[in-house]
């Protein structure tokens, strides 16, 4: 049995999101789409997601509209299929304002400790370097992160569904140190847009463990090992969105190593945070 980001089995937490009573608490203000927080009940289990309905969509020139919560939900479903487990349960369900994604609230600490604007001269052993920039007042700054395992998952997991947002606040860490990743609404493209805060991890070896993951993943892709992720993916996605995700996994395997920044636009979400 997977872990689910609460006391709930996952199993149990993807019943209590697909057929529970959504009761919306309140907005998160700063998202760019509807973003609501809200508690579900189901036959005795309760808890708290956040639903994106597709009605609170903002409608975007390079992602087809009404898709963003599909692909928040397929994000899940390769997650799963990776046996990392980096994205909270998520499903594709009716709620109050219509049809939308709801995943399971993970209760985060404020800071993740992992990802961090610091001075040159202050950058922690180990850590990575991503972007040299000035602060506020003109003094130089560098956007670093640790070299950590579960960050290199994350890195691995953007590469695949081509993550256009790796925001710092999108990697979430709990108090049990457990990290997940978070808002992959504008992902799956077909078009190269990976823009991350993990750049520090570019041009290196994926991690030994990488390389089973993703044959597994093509080869499910592919139709050649049996398993849930092409049937959800067929349901979540376009089928170039899907081919074009079986490519990148191919490529990942070809090249043995994390991608390095493209000549696509922007490769750091803004704001990084």
């Amino acid at each position: 049995m997977r872990s689910a980001p609460s006391a709930l089995a996952e199993s149990d937490a993807l019943e209590l999101l697909t057929h529970g009573s959504i009761e919306v608490q309140g907005r998160m203000a700063t998202a760019s789409n509807a973003t609501l927080y809200a508690r579900v009940d189901w036959q005795g289990i309760s808890g708290e997601c956040i639903y994106k309905p597709v009605a609170g969509e903002r409608p975007l020139w390079d992602f087809p509209p009404g898709t963003l919560g599909k692909r928040e939900v397929a994000a899940y479903h390769v997650s799963v299929a990776s046996g990392w487990d980096l994205v909270p349960p998520t499903v594709w369900r009716a709620g109050p304002f219509g049809p939308g994604s709801v995943q399971l609230w993970v209760p985060a600490l404020p800071d993740n400790g992992l990802i961090d604007v610091v001075a040159p001269a202050e950058v922690p052993p180990g850590w990575l370097g991503v972007l040299q920039a000035e602060g506020r007042r003109g003094e130089p700054v560098l956007l670093v992160h640790a070299d950590d395992v579960r960050l290199a998952r994350l890195a691995v997991l953007d590469a695949v569904i081509d993550n256009a947002d790796r925001k710092a606040g999108h990697v979430l860490r709990t108090a049990q140190d457990r990290v997940w990743g978070v808002d992959h609404g504008v992902s799956f493209n077909v078009e190269p847009k990976l823009r991350t805060v993990l750049w520090g991890f570019g041009g290196a070896p994926l991690p030994a463990e990488a390389t089973g993951v993703l044959r597994a993943l093509s080869r499910e892709l592919a139709g050649e090992a049996q398993g849930a992720l092409a049937p959800a993916l067929a349901q979540l996605l376009s089928p170039p969105e899907v081919s074009r995700t079986r490519e990148r996994v191919d490529e990942l395997l070809t090249s043995g190593a994390f991608p390095l920044p493209a000549g696509h636009g922007p490769v750091i979400p803004w704001p990084p945070w």
